[in-house]
């Protein structure tokens, strides 16, 4: 509401309006396990940044003599059966999956975002084709797909990017279409097209900055889903492979020695978990916290 200011002689003023995303990151605070689950993420991914330079070993440095033995003050997360220290290549393997976590999201985000948003403006028959080749994708298994592209291609780890991004668009890819179609027929896109502005002009100007939550809120829960499916796919041998580490290698190295070594088992996958776990709470909380439906007077 305009207000009256004696300093400014009478002038109505206007007092600013919150932006969307100043509101969603109000909304954002209140929800106490969002923000928790958004610290906790944050170390860990802190953790596996600068951790290894604070370590006195290399994710790859043996010592046989030493072997497999527990938990020490030496060795926080103890060793594996070469006598590598666990917590060095837990981090380590940290840096892997999260790599392959945004970047795979990122790759996916890429062709669904396009894809989704030329299907939805265009309308019609080439929005019904593009669609039906969507539902075809969908019909294939995508982990026998992603697999399939890592025997023909091989195992590096740039490609495992790539493959895991291309089977995760498909969902993204339907988000946005539904969103754009939503919003094809307002008021400001026929003012835009009125004005002779271009299709790519009208998406990239006024029609995708509108889906941007959406977007993000999607995007934090395909991160747990591509670490899930690198994970995997280490584990079947088919990922990341030796010497380097992942925390779908040492979650498979763990399984094999979880009767004698358990903790090779057990670290992993806490920290695995506690990943997943905090994206997920975060990618809940990021889709209420964008939700338009949401006020003040009903949190």
């Amino acid at each position: 509401m305009p207000t009256l200011d004696a300093q400014t002689n009478g002038t109505a003023v206007s007092e600013p309006g919150n932006s969307l995303g100043a509101d969603a990151w109000r909304r954002m605070c209140r929800n106490r396990m969002a923000i928790v689950a958004l610290g906790v993420f944050l170390a860990i991914v802190l953790l596996c940044l600068v951790g290894p330079w604070f370590t006195p070993y290399t994710y790859e440095g043996m010592d046989l003599a030493y072997g497999p033995r527990g938990p020490c003050a030496a060795h926080w997360f103890g060793t594996d059966k070469m006598g590598r220290d666990l917590l060095t290549r837990v981090l380590h393997g940290g840096r892997i999956s999260l790599a392959v976590g945004f970047l795979g999201t990122a790759v996916s985000l890429v062709i669904g975002v396009l894809y989704g948003a030329v299907s939805g403006y265009a309308g019609g028959r080439v929005d019904a084709l593009m669609m039906r080749v969507v539902d075809v994708l969908y019909a294939l298994p995508f982990t026998v797909f992603v697999i399939l592209l890592t025997v023909m291609f091989g195992s590096d780890l740039k490609l495992l990017f790539v493959a895991i991004g291309a089977v995760q668009w498909l969902t993204m890819a339907r988000i946005v279409r539904s969103q754009i179609r939503g919003l094809r027929n307002l008021e400001f896109v026929e003012a835009a097209e009125g004005l002779g502005l271009s299709a790519r002009r009208i998406l990239l100007r006024h029609l995708l900055p509108n889906v941007t939550g959406p977007v993000i809120v999607y995007a934090t829960l395909t991160v747990p889903s591509v670490m899930l499916l690198e994970a995997m796919l280490s584990f079947l041998g088919l990922g990341v492979q030796p010497p380097m580490s992942s925390w779908g290698v040492l979650i498979e190295a763990g399984a094999d020695q979880m009767e004698v070594s358990p903790w090779l088992l057990i670290f992993p996958a806490l920290i695995f978990s506690a990943t997943l776990f905090s994206l997920n709470f975060l990618g809940d909380g990021l889709r209420d916290a964008f939700d338009p439906r949401t006020t003040d007077g009903g949190e």
